[in-house]
């Protein structure tokens, strides 16, 4: 039983499964689920969206609830997440109140919250997302954070399910140069749920690009239990060898953390290089047979900056598959959440009745 989807790494394999073959059935129509019958959801977003919104209100509309949307210092008062904070700044409201108040009207709250690139000791720890969960009563859906995407981390491997069937892949994470860095929240996720899911993870960038130790050390833990393995490779053209899965992303250096101009100075020699073009995708071992691994991304993606337009535009690019199935994962997801805190609530409904009925046996 789940409270929230803050990150995979709180769910088991089996339950990730579960998700996965749930999310499938609701692409090919199977079943009528309405549990957010006459319920209502708040989509709480500091960042911008297209995919994550659009996907989240149609998904609730579609289980059958309503979607209240609310961007923190747009069409509602600006946050403060710190405990003990002296709130004679810029901030108007606490979560502590906003997210309680939230749970008074709806049955759970999604949150997209980027990463500032600021402070990178803080960031990585999540302090708004986990401010959220620590004061919600209602289940907490992860729609992005500083380190965690785990509603797009599943969307692919449900894609990468659809294209090859169940079992592990060979599969590539590899970084790719962008003008400006950019959060570790997808990289991180996808590599973490490849690896939970028994997938072979390459993955590659420069060195100075090292995702977190600390959530590298669960990768790989996470890849010995389910049969997959994880390796790193600096070599941007051997990346491809062998593998049937390819997905890029870009993202900021942690040594450069709070000091983007650095950091763009540094990447300014893999420009040209870190793009996965085709001559790249032709080393991969579908290339064997004439055929290229599939190409993923979780979009928005800069043309011939990420990748090339030859590969984006080829039939192996799945980019538009992959969006499409957050729509059906995230209605998986809350369709869970939703049976579980059901669970959670009769459960304490009948607690709540044993503490009755013992009391008036006592009278």
């Amino acid at each position: 039983m789940h409270r929230d989807f803050l990150s995979t790494t709180d769910w088991k394999r089996e339950d990730l499964e579960e998700l996965i073959q749930s999310a499938l059935a609701f692409k090919r129509g199977e079943g009528n689920s309405k549990s957010l019958a006459g319920r209502s959801v708040a989509l709480v977003f500091f960042n911008p969206s297209l995919r994550t919104r659009a996907s989240m209100q149609v998904g609730v509309y579609e289980l059958g609830g309503n979607a209240v949307v609310l961007e923190p210092g747009g069409t509602s008062w600006t946050l403060e997440h710190r405990d003990g904070a002296v709130m004679d700044g810029d901030k108007t409201e606490h979560v502590a109140e906003f997210v309680r108040v939230l749970g008074r009207y709806c049955v759970a709250i999604g949150v997209r919250t980027f990463a500032a690139l600021n402070n990178w000791q803080e960031e990585r720890t999540d302090p708004i997302l986990n401010a959220f969960a620590k004061y919600s009563e209602v289940p907490i859906i992860n729609l992005e954070s500083a380190m965690h995407h785990p509603c797009q981390a599943m969307a692919d491997m449900m894609t990468i399910r659809e294209k090859f069937g169940a079992g592990g892949k060979r599969v590539l994470l590899t970084w790719a140069w962008h003008p400006k860095p950019l959060p570790m929240a997808v990289p991180n996720s996808f590599a973490l749920a490849a690896a939970q899911m028994g997938h072979e993870v390459v993955i590659a960038h420069p060195e100075g690009y090292e995702l977190d130790d600390e959530l590298m050390e669960e990768i790989r833990r996470q890849a010995a239990g389910a049969g997959g393995s994880i390796a790193i490779e600096h070599n941007v053209e051997a990346a491809f060898d062998g593998v049937e899965v390819v997905y890029a992303k870009s993202w900021g250096s942690k040594q450069f953390y709070g000091v983007p101009e650095k950091d763009i100075a540094a990447r300014a020699q893999y420009r040209g290089k870190w793009i996965v073009d085709e001559e790249k995708m032709e080393r991969t071992s579908l290339g064997l047979s004439c055929l290229s691994a599939i190409f993923m991304h979780c979009l928005p993606v800069r043309r011939n900056v990420i990748v090339s337009d030859g590969v984006i535009n080829s039939p192996e690019s799945v980019v538009i598959d992959e969006a499409e199935n957050r729509l059906h994962v995230q209605k998986a997801v809350i369709a869970s959440l939703m049976a579980s805190w059901q669970e959670s609530l009769l459960k304490r409904a009948n607690e709540l009745l044993d503490i009755f009925d013992a009391s008036q046996q006592m009278k």
